[in-house]
Formats: structure tokens, C-alpha cells, sequence
């Protein structure tokens, strides 16, 4: 291709081209020498040449000069007894194919511009592919979306070896259209059945952009008045699936299905069962096909069990599931680690949702309160300022448990009823037992945790104390809290003052000690 020196000369010399293709079938063999610059070596270039091939290729899909039905092979056609017009929109459909494939693979070029004005200009071509199709209708007023070139923009975005979530957030302002949700969840089912298909192991990279993807895609929660198509139709038809959301509900469901299915990451499970009970389970036909995937993330154990029994209550409470074994498995994750566990706040407010109903049995919630409290003597501080208020909100919504701190009959020590090691929490024996535990915590070396602790020792007739404020209570929070703490002015002590570290008389410690 003929070059400009100084800036600017290649997308002179491509806008020359443009025109002249534009002007004239006889000049349409410049079209190589503008899908050549696509090639180039250098970004400034690549993106002059999608600018043009954008203004190309979107002004000959709007003047219908481009074939229109099962495209032939160029070969035949050319060799062939048809006219030039004919033998014109056939090639000249075979460069749009053609640079439409390049721009899938700029999708994976080392510069984000070019790779975000590959994207822009693919859907630029779906939405006019859409209104100009390129096949013929099966029948009158059948509804046309240029699949195949919808399909090429999923399969770069979903890539196998680079994260693609930056470049994939640029598609969230599509996923606002109907039309382009309800594809993006068919297509990229497809995606994800042809490189599982036969593959023993897919990259996590993958796995990350099809997470990327599908937590991108949300449904309205109730039908709207209109249906906001991106492809534009001169008469939208109320027979189209796409414009129904039973419809989106059903290809959500296909989609996360499709993804669930596999066996995923660790890492994926946790962001899946995160978002799950908000954005997932709501928008699904059918939620408690839900039901296998969340058993199988309990059994992998951990923070992961814990958030696979928010979905699990949520089936139950809402959709009717019989799932006897729930508050078993519950009290099976209150292990000493709970306390230091990444996910302790997510675990103690969804354990305080679970334990809200006022119709649990008296020795469900006996049994929870007994572990939480036996698990509190070896709790750091932060914890115990959260876990006390925790266990006296139970014993205030459950009176028939107050006879754990109103027994003073109750077994010594060394007898008590209550077996720590039993998984079941009907035969743990916790409501013949006593909250002794928490008054060995009323003698604890920090104040504020021997405050909590002797709440128990007062009428637990007041409201509820909201625990909001200390799920994530940190170390750090709790030594400052101290610090800021007022203290009188004068404090009544007996000490000998110090005389430097080391006992001399000249020594910093004792200089700052005199001081203060």
C-alpha cells in the first residue's frame, strides 16, 4: 500500500482508498490493499484501518452490496456464467467475512484501544448485519439476528488464555438490550460446550471470563412495557421469544446450568455462591434445579459450605425445599477456625438469619448457643465482643433456652450433660447442660469482654442488640477503641517509679519516663 510520510499520511491514503471503493465497483480491488492495513505492526494504523473497514463495510450493508443468502464459494462464483453484479456482491461479501475475522482476532491484540474499537466496530456490524441481514427470512415478519457474526464476538471475548474482563465490561452497555442479553446467554452456552467438548482440562483463564460474562448478564425482575431491542426492526413482533422474559428466564437458567455443571475452581465456587442468592436464584425458571450444585459446594467444606447453606435456606424458605439435614450441617461449620476465617462476619450474620424464626425447637437453638459458647473460651477479644451479644440475642428469642444460665443446680464441671463432639445437634445434650462458659468469660482479661459476658446475669426482657456494628471488628479497632477510651485523672497507684531500662540515671527510657 502506498504510504504518506508525516502523521496522519496512512489514514489519508486509506480515506482515499474508502472513497474511491465507494465511488466505484471498478476500484473495488483497493479493498486489499485497506484489509492489508489490518496487519499492520503498529496500533495507531490497526485502528485507522478498522475506522475505515467500519465506514466500508457499514455503507455497502446499508446499499445492499453485499450478497444476501448462503454465501457460495468464491471460486465457483467467479469461474461462473452470472452477472457482475452478482459476481461483485458475492466477493465483495467474502472481504467482508473476511475482515470481520480479523477484527475477532484484534479482540486479542496488546493494546486495549485496539482491542476496544474491534469490539465497537463488530457490534456496530451485528446491529447492521440485524437490520440488513444477510440470509433470507424462513418466512414474512421472522425474526433475524446475525448469529454466527454474534457468536465470533463471544468467542474472543471468552478467551482461553487471557483475561478478558476489562475488555468484557465494555459489553455491559449492550447487555441493557433485550435482544443482545438474550443471545450473549445463547451464545455463550455454545462457547462453553465446544471447548469442554472432549477437553480434560480447561484453563482457569477461561473459566474466569465465562464467570466474567455470565455475572455481567441481569434480568428485570418483572415484565417491562416495551421490549428495548438493539437491532432495529420496522415492525417488532410480539411472537418473537426474545421479547419475552420467560424467555430470558429460561436461557439464564440454560446458561448458568451449562457452567455449573463443570467441575470449577475453588476460587469460582466462592464468587458463584456469593452472588447467588441476589443475582442468580431470583431470575431462575426453575431455582431449585440449584439444588445439586449447592450440595455438592457444601461437601467441599469451609467458608464454601457456609455460603452454599445461604442458597440452600434460601430454596427452603422461599421455594418450598425439604432439606431435613440443613441445621445439621449448620452446627457441623462452628469450628474454632470460624473465628479466623476470612468469611466470619458473611458466616455469623447469615448463622443469625438462619436462627431468626421463632419456631425453631428449644433444643435446636440450645445446642447452637451451648458450641458457640464452649467455642468462646478460646476466642480472641474481637470475636467475643461479636459471639456474646450473638448467644443472648438466641436465649431473648427463645425463653424455653434461659433455663441455660437459670439452673444453679446445673452440673459441675467436669459432669457436664453436653457432648462437644456429637454432630447431631438433637442428641448433644445442650438444653440439660448450662452456659457455664460464659461466666468463666466474666472474670476475661479484657473489660469490655467481661462487660458482654455478664449481661447473662441481668432480666433478658430488652430488645434485641444489633450485632451489624461488630461482624467485622478487627484487632486493630479494638486496640484503639482502648486507646480513645477517657480515664480519670487521677488514678490511685502504688508503683516505684522507673529509673531508666537498665537501672541508669541518663537513659532515654528514663528521661521519657520522667516526662510523662
Amino acid at each position: 500500500m502506498e504510504r504518506d510520510r508525516g502523521p496522519g499520511g496512512a489514514g489519508r491514503v486509506l480515506g482515499r482508498l474508502l472513497e474511491a471503493v465507494l465511488a466505484s465497483r471498478g476500484e473495488a480491488n483497493a479493498v486489499f490493499d485497506i484489509l492489508a492495513a489490518l496487519q499492520s505492526e503498529d496500533p495507531e494504523e490497526i485502528q485507522e484501518a478498522v475506522r475505515i473497514c467500519s465506514r466500508l463495510f457499514g455503507a455497502l450493508l446499508e446499499r445492499g452490496e453485499l450478497f444476501v443468502g448462503r454465501l457460495p464459494s468464491e471460486e465457483a462464483v467467479m469461474t461462473g456464467s452470472q452477472g457482475a453484479t452478482h459476481k461483485y456482491k458475492v466477493w465483495m461479501r467474502h472481504r467482508y467475512h473476511s475482515c470481520c475475522n480479523r477484527l475477532g482476532e484484534l479482540l486479542a491484540h496488546p493494546s486495549f484501544q485496539v482491542k476496544e474499537l474491534a469490539l465497537g466496530t463488530l457490534m456496530k456490524f451485528v446491529q447492521l448485519e440485524g437490520s440488513h441481514p444477510l440470509e433470507k427470512p424462513k418466512w414474512e415478519g421472522n425474526y433475524l439476528f446475525p448469529r454466527e457474526l454474534f457468536k465470533l464476538v463471544m468467542e474472543g471475548l471468552l478467551s482461553l488464555e487471557e483475561d478478558r474482563a476489562l475488555l468484557l465490561s465494555q459489553l455491559q452497555e449492550y447487555l441493557e438490550y433485550d435482544d443482545i442479553r438474550y443471545h450473549t446467554m445463547q451464545a455463550a452456552v455454545g462457547v462453553m460446550a465446544r471447548v469442554t467438548d472432549g477437553q480434560a482440562e480447561v484453563p482457569l483463564t477461561f473459566w474466569n471470563n465465562a464467570f466474567t460474562l455470565l455475572s455481567a448478564v441481569s434480568l428485570p425482575r418483572q415484565e417491562g412495557s416495551t421490549p428495548s431491542f438493539y437491532v432495529k426492526h420496522t415492525e417488532p413482533s410480539d411472537k418473537w421469544k426474545v421479547a419475552h422474559l420467560k424467555e430470558h428466564r429460561k436461557a439464564f437458567q440454560l446458561m448458568w446450568l451449562s457452567f455449573l455443571k463443570h467441575k470449577l475452581p475453588v476460587s469460582l465456587y466462592k464468587k458463584v455462591l456469593v452472588i447467588m442468592h441476589d443475582s442468580i436464584l431470583p431470575h431462575l425458571a426453575q431455582p431449585t434445579l440449584m439444588m445439586d450444585f449447592l450440595t455438592s459446594a457444601y461437601d467441599i467444606g469451609g467458608a464454601i459450605s457456609l455460603l452454599a447453606l445461604n442458597g440452600l435456606f434460601i430454596l427452603i424458605h422461599k421455594h418450598n425445599l425439604e432439606y431435613p439435614d440443613f441445621y445439621r450441617k449448620l452446627y457441623s461449620l462452628l469450628e474454632p477456625s470460624v473465628f479466623h476465617v476470612k468469611y466470619r462476619a458473611r458466616f455469623f450474620h447469615l448463622a443469625d438469619l438462619f436462627l431468626s424464626s421463632s419456631h425453631l425447637p428449644a433444643y435446636l437453638v440450645a445446642a447452637f448457643a451451648k458450641r458457640l459458647s464452649r467455642l468462646a473460651l478460646t476466642a480472641p477479644p474481637e470475636a467475643l465482643l461479636m459471639v456474646l451479644p450473638f448467644i443472648c440475642n438466641l436465649l431473648r428469642r427463645h425463653p424455653a433456652c434461659r433455663v441455660l444460665v437459670h439452673r444453679p443446680q446445673g452440673p459441675e464441671l467436669d459432669a457436664d450433660p453436653y457432648d462437644p463432639g456429637e454432630q447431631d445437634p438433637a442428641r448433644s445434650c445442650a438444653l440439660d447442660s448450662s452456659l457455664w462458659e460464659l461466666q468463666a468469660l466474666q472474670k476475661h482479661y479484657h473489660p469490655e469482654v467481661s462487660k458482654a459476658a455478664s449481661v447473662i446475669n441481668q432480666a433478658l426482657c430488652v430488645p434485641e442488640a444489633s450485632i451489624a456494628s461488630l461482624l467485622e471488628l478487627t484487632p486493630y479497632e479494638v486496640f484503639e477503641r482502648d486507646l480513645k477510651k477517657k480515664v480519670p485523672e487521677q488514678v490511685p497507684l502504688e508503683f516505684i517509679p522507673a529509673v531508666g531500662l537498665l537501672g541508669r540515671q541518663e537513659d532515654l527510657c528514663a528521661q521519657y519516663f520522667s516526662l510523662s
